[in-house]
C-alpha cells in the first residue's frame, strides 16, 4: 500500500537524519488468538470512532475470530506486518528537526511543497531565497526537512498499531500506540505545540513563518490518529485516564488555534481540497471531544460549502482536475468527502445522499473516477505531471460501493489494481489511504 511504503521512505529518511529509532518488544511468536481476551478491560466495547464505524469495527474482529475469508485474512496480515515493523521504529517528536525558523524547536515546521530554491545556498543564503513557485513539483528539500517525514511516521504509525492491537488484542501494540502518542503529543520534553504556525514556511525574509496551506498536512492524517484514540480509549493496556485527559487538553487547545487563528481561519475560507480537508479535521476533533453541534454544524454546511461548488453535475471536480496533478488532487478531495460522510453518520448527517441542485454528489465525484481507474492514463482526459496510479481509486470505489449502494463503484472493484502491500479496506473500511506521499513524476 502506498501508504506503507511513504511510511517506510521516512523511517529510512529519520535513520539518515540520525533520529530516535527505539528498540521495542516484538510481539510474541505465539500472540492471544484474535479477539481473545487478554485480561484487560473493554474487550466487547464498541469504540467512539468517529470515522470509522465502531459498530462495524466490532463485527468485523468477530468475523476474524470465527470465520475470516482470505480477503479478510491478507489484509489484516497486511495491517500487522506494517505494526510489527513500527515495534521497532520510533518513538518520533518534533524536536527531532535538525532546523527550524521558529524561535520554539516544539513549533511544527515544514518547508513550502511547491516552492523552490531560485538561488545556490551559500552560507549568507543557507535557504536559497527568493523562493519559486513550481505548481505539482515537490521541491527538493520538503521530504528531508523539518517535521514532515515524522509526523506522517508518527501518525500512521499510532493508526497501524491502535487498529492493529483492536483486531489481535496483543498488548505490544497498544502500549507501542501509547509511547508514540505521549512522545508526539504529551510528554513536556518532547510534544508538538498546538498550531501549525510554521507548516508550509518559505523560509526567506526577516520574519519568516508558517502559511495557512501547511494546515493540510495536519488535517488528513488527524483522523486516523483521532480514530486510533477512540480505539485505544475501548480498553487498551497501557493507555491512562491521564493519558487520555492529556490528549484531550491537547487536541482542545489545537481546536481552539483551528478556528481562531489567522492561518486557520485562511483555510477554513480556501475553495477547493484545503476547504474539504480542514472541516473534516475540525469535526473530527470536535466530534471526538464532545463537541457535536459544532461538528454537526461543519458536516451539515459542507453541503452547500463544499459539495454543491466543488463537484459537477457530472462528478467532475473543476478545482482539482485544473491543477497539475489533477489525478492525484480529484482523488485527495473524493477522500475528504468520503471521510466527512463517514463522519456524518454520528451526527445523524447523510452526506452520502446528498445531490447539488445541479445534481453532483460525493458517489458521482467516485463515478467520474471510475474510466481512468478501470484502464489508466488513456482514459484520463487532463494532462498529468505525475506517473498514473490506477490504485488510487480503490478504496473511495469501496465507499462508494458500500456506503452509497453505487452499482458503478461496485462492479468497477474487480477491474481496479490493489495498492502496493494489497487492499486494506476489509480491516480499514473508510478512505483511509494516505495521498500526501512525495508523488512520483513522468
Amino acid at each position: 500500500m502506498r501508504r506503507r511504503l511513504w511510511t517506510r521512505r521516512l523511517i529510512a529518511l529519520s535513520a539518515t537524519l540520525g533520529l530516535t529509532l527505539a528498540a521495542a518488544p516484538v510481539a510474541s511468536a505465539s500472540p492471544p488468538g484474535i479477539g481473545a481476551s487478554t485480561g484487560h478491560g473493554g474487550a466487547g466495547r464498541v469504540p467512539a470512532t468517529v470515522v470509522l464505524d465502531g459498530a462495524r469495527l466490532v463485527r468485523i474482529r468477530r468475523q476474524l475470530a470465527t470465520r475470516p475469508d482470505p480477503r479478510l485474512r491478507t489484509a489484516l496480515a497486511e495491517l500487522t506486518r506494517a505494526a510489527d515493523a513500527e515495534l521497532r521504529t520510533g518513538p518520533w517528536s518534533v524536536m527531532d528537526k535538525a532546523t527550524t525558523v521558529s524561535a520554539d524547536k516544539h513549533d511544527y515546521y515544514s518547508l513550502a511543497t511547491y516552492w523552490w530554491p531560485s538561488q545556490p545556498k551559500t552560507p549568507d543564503n543557507p535557504y536559497g531565497c527568493p523562493f519559486v513557485q513550481k505548481d505539482g513539483h515537490w521541491a527538493p528539500d520538503v521530504a528531508t526537512t523539518g517535521d514532515l517525514p515524522t509526523l506522517h511516521a508518527s501518525w500512521t504509525a499510532i493508526s497501524d498499531l491502535s487498529l492493529a492491537w483492536f483486531y489481535t488484542r496483543r498488548p505490544a501494540y497498544a502500549r507501542r500506540a501509547a509511547l508514540d502518542i505521549r512522545t508526539w503529543f504529551l510528554d513536556p520534553a518532547t510534544r508538538m505545540n498546538p498550531n501549525m504556525d510554521y507548516a508550509q514556511a518559505i523560509p526567506c525574509g526577516a520574519n519568516p513563518q508558517g502559511r495557512n496551506y501547511g494546515i493540510i498536512e495536519s488535517a488528513q492524517a488527524i483522523t486516523q490518529v483521532i480514530d486510533a484514540l477512540a480505539l485505544l480509549d475501548s480498553g487498551a493496556p497501557g493507555w491512562t485516564a491521564r493519558d487520555r485527559a492529556g490528549i484531550r487538553d491537547w487536541l482542545g487547545g489545537f481546536l481552539d488555534w483551528m478556528l481562531t487563528s489567522p492561518f486557520g481561519q485562511a483555510e477554513s475560507a480556501t475553495k477547493n481540497n484545503h476547504g474539504t480537508f480542514k472541516d473534516l479535521q475540525d469535526a473530527t476533533i470536535a466530534l471526538y471531544l464532545g463537541r457535536t453541534d459544532l461538528a454537526k454544524q461543519l458536516i451539515v454546511g459542507a453541503e452547500t460549502k463544499r459539495i454543491d461548488p466543488q463537484i459537477a453535475a457530472d462528478g467532475g471536480q473543476p478545482g482539482e482536475v485544473s491543477r497539475t496533478r489533477p489525478w492525484h488532487y480529484a482523488n485527495f478531495n473524493a477522500q475528504a468527502f468520503c471521510r466527512l460522510a463517514d463522519a456524518g453518520r454520528h451526527v445523524g448527517v447523510d452526506l452520502w445522499s446528498y445531490t447539488t441542485p445541479s445534481g453532483g454528489s460525493i458517489a458521482k465525484a467516485i463515478d467520474f473516477l471510475i474510466p481512468a481507474a478501470e484502464k489508466g492514463a488513456d482514459a484520463w482526459p487532463y494532462p498529468d505531471l505525475d506517473v498514473f496510479d490506477r490504485s488510487l481509486a480503490l478504496d473511495k470505489l469501496h465507499a462508494a460501493a458500500t456506503e452509497a449502494n453505487d452499482g458503478q463503484a461496485r462492479a468497477a472493484l474487480a477491474q481496479v489494481p490493489a495498492p502496493a502491500g494489497g487492499d486494506l479496506w476489509p480491516v480499514e473500511p473508510t478512505c483511509w489511504q494516505d495521498l500526501s506521499q512525495p508523488p512520483l513524476q513522468k
